[in-house]
């Protein structure tokens, strides 16, 4: 039996791998801390007031068959005023806005739809793994830009070689960051966008954690800034702000030229997002949606300052971070990100993710998800602690840099 040779460049999807451990252990009646997946629920579950008009939506025979291929009109328009509200950003809901299966399907699509064999993409490492694995699968060549914590996690566009620049057709950039957890200053957005309007590339902006943010940052979206809308689509999404991770449900929004080819793209490959769930994104769009954020953030706020105490009394003094709810750690010395994880799974049974899974300038990493109860993160620590693990001081915390 043979399989396509694209397959050969793509390595096995880390989480699933790791959920498949992690459910043998649990079966061996062994109590596993799982710090790896970046999932709010079942610890913030949906909220019940959403879910209601799903429920009755489904209800509804209307609602049961295909749905529209680019979001229903409802979906659309509240994206659009959501835009207007939360960004000051002006939409045209049928022609720059389109329903996604969440916004892992929208990325991967968006980037088969502007990336040909032997095309450039401008990749953030570490980044998403998506990312460069679709460019790959696209028949692309991702050139991979730096995130070091001496620079705030962020690329050093001077250090993209002129020829790679010229020859660039997509950059892709995510703020608030995953997996560092970094955000960046509007002056840094607006340099990028100026980047990318100076050398005609399509600027991709990933904006899952637009609201997940801390001590009083505010998250923009790229649009706001000027001739963002001539080169670039943003992709948002309802899982990580509204705890909606199983519903599968975002968009992408901008540049209409960029959101018509994903639609050539999407309506080639699926049939659109479940109405029910789109009339359900519509309320939680709409009915006061910054009182949702604000209860999750402050569960992760408390989560993140008890993860940087328990840390602290282990030897790390790490950066504060303000968006996400992820920690990147640099791992103790003697380890590298895939030693570290094994050593904390095996010996503690509390699972992380190697750094190395998002980039070669993760290798030295592990990522924290602060997606569990504030207890269990400070037993996880304590267990740590118990078992002598020891961490240091990082490069950037010793400097007196941030990447916030």
């Amino acid at each position: 039996m043979e399989f396509a040779r694209r397959l050969a460049d793509i390595p096995p999807y880390l989480f699933a791998e790791l959920n498949q451990k992690k459910a043998r252990m649990i079966a061996e009646g062994i109590d596993v801390i799982d710090l790896s997946i970046g999932d709010p629920v079942p610890e913030l579950p949906t909220p019940d007031h959403i879910v209601e008009v799903l429920r009755e939506a489904a209800l509804r025979p209307e609602y049961q068959n295909y749905p529209d291929y680019n979001g229903c009109p409802e979906f659309r328009q509240a994206v659009a005023e959501y835009y207007r509200r939360r960004f000051n950003v002006e939409l045209d809901w049928a022609s720059e806005v389109t329903a996604l299966n969440g916004a892992k399907e929208g990325l991967a699509h968006l980037i088969w739809a502007v990336i040909d064999k032997g095309d450039v993409a401008l990749v953030p490492d570490p980044g998403y793994p998506v990312y460069a694995t679709q460019v790959r699968l696209a028949g692309g060549a991702p050139h991979f830009m730096p995130l070091t914590e001496a620079n705030g996690f962020k690329p050093d566009l001077d250090q993209i070689p002129a020829k790679v620049a010229e020859a660039a057709r997509l950059m892709i950039i995510n703020y608030p960051n995953n997996p560092t957890g970094a955000v960046v200053e509007a002056a840094y957005i607006q340099e990028v966008v100026d980047f990318c309007r100076q050398r005609d590339i399509i600027l991709c902006y990933d904006n899952a954690y637009a609201e997940t943010t801390f001590d009083g940052y505010v998250a923009p979206s790229v649009l706001e800034f000027d001739g963002a809308m001539e080169i670039a689509v943003e992709t948002y999404s309802l899982s990580k702000p509204f705890n909606m991770t199983g519903w599968r449900i975002g968009a992408a929004v901008g540049n209409r030229k960029i959101i018509d080819a994903l639609r050539r793209i999407k309506t080639n490959v699926d049939t659109g997002v479940f109405t029910p769930v789109q009339l359900a994104a519509v309320h939680a769009l709409k009915s006061s949606p910054e009182t949702v954020f604000s209860r999750s953030n402050s569960v992760y706020e408390r989560r993140r300052d008890a993860a940087l105490a328990g840390f602290s009394s282990l030897g790390w003094e790490l950066p504060v971070t303000k968006g996400s709810f992820y920690i990147w750690l640099p791992v103790p010395e003697g380890h590298d990100g895939g030693s570290f994880a094994q050593l904390l799974l095996e010996e503690l049974a509390v699972v992380v993710a190697p750094g190395a899974t998002w980039g070669s300038n993760g290798m030295n990493y592990v990522r924290v998800a602060l997606t569990v109860e504030e207890e269990r993160i400070r037993e996880a620590i304590q267990r740590m602690k118990d078992a002598g693990i020891r961490g240091f001081i990082s490069a950037g915390a010793a400097a007196g840099i941030s990447p916030v």
